[in-house]
């Protein structure tokens, strides 16, 4: 199966017509990373996110016109920390460019400029389910952190096409004023979440917490990755209600069966929240967030999406 892939990778690579050029060309693993990378590469980068924001990122079909994106591209970066282990590997080894191999300097561990949580400090294996040895790697939801890896993002688009590094520069400054301008309004407006019990599907909230203040107090899935099961859920609900949890969360990407049950059951507002940046439709990474807030605001006002 890894041969057809590899074939199938190389004949869209050696057929397919060569497109004009971006000063850089830039793929992303996720589509918050795309959005944080073009707000900081502006005109003078092509973005391309491999994930689309309705797709679990542990899980994302390693098709053919992935790799292609990946053929031409100058910058790869990723989340890391394993999160995209099970797809992108085969994607870096059917696009036949060197340049973005994991160690050259094409390639972007976003998650080496985050302050990590969730690091495990014993040894973990698949027994656990999806766990992440390197640390939880869904810090994007925390906007503080979405500038540490602009950050991040800038230098090394600066190193690859110095000419513009002036530019790159200006619009890290950019985004950096809006997002430090809007971060007192998103907590003031989100500072009811201090110190609540929430329940969440899965383990994405790690970052989120650490911003607003609240404490996850259980999880529906049993282990990360691991579907709910009845026994499962009907322990989550007692330590719900025994706690009184304020709200049940979720990704987008996520049934919801379950968890509008739970929620009904508890009872607390169901808040679905956008699984990342809507970013091929425009959605900016400012926006994501004000959305992101904005979902949870509603959840603190009682209102069930």
């Amino acid at each position: 199966m890894r041969s057809l892939f590899a074939a199938l990778c190389a004949a869209v690579v050696c057929f397919a017509a060569t497109p004009a050029r971006a000063d850089l060309k830039v793929v992303t693993s996720l589509p918050d990373l795309a959005a944080v990378a073009k707000a900081v590469g502006g005109d003078k980068v092509e973005v391309i996110a491999l994930a689309l924001p309705t797709q679990d990122p542990h899980f994302v079909d390693a098709k053919p016109n992935l790799a292609l994106a990946l053929n031409r591209a100058d910058l790869l970066i990723t989340a890391g920390l394993d999160l995209e282990i099970g797809w992108l590997p085969t994607l870096q080894v059917g696009a036949r460019n060197s340049r973005i191999q994991t160690g050259n300097t094409g390639f972007l561990d976003a998650s080496q400029f985050v302050r990590l949580q969730e690091v495990p400090v014993t040894a973990v294996d698949r027994s656990q389910g999806d766990v992440h040895p390197g640390g939880n790697p869904h810090y994007l939801y925390d906007p503080r952190q979405g500038l540490a890896v602009a950050r991040g993002i800038e230098a090394r688009m600066s190193q690859l096409d110095a000419k513009n590094a002036a530019t790159y520069k200006a619009n890290l400054a950019k985004l950096t004023q809006q997002v430090e301008a809007a971060l007192p309004g998103w907590e003031k407006r989100l500072e009811g979440l201090k110190g609540a019990p929430v329940i969440a599907y899965h383990r994405t909230t790690a970052y989120l917490q650490n911003w607003l203040g609240f404490t996850t107090i259980a999880f529906l899935e049993p282990k990360p990755g691991i579907p709910p099961n009845p026994s499962h859920v009907a322990q989550v609900m007692a330590q719900g209600k025994a706690r009184k949890a304020k709200l049940m969360v979720k990704e987008d990407y996520y049934p919801e069966g379950t968890a509008k049950l739970v929620a009904s059951k508890l009872p607390a507002p169901l808040v679905v929240i956008p699984g990342g940046t809507d970013f091929r439709n425009g959605q900016t990474y400012v926006q994501r967030i004000e959305l992101l807030v904005s979902r949870l605001e509603q959840g603190l006002a009682g209102k069930v999406q």
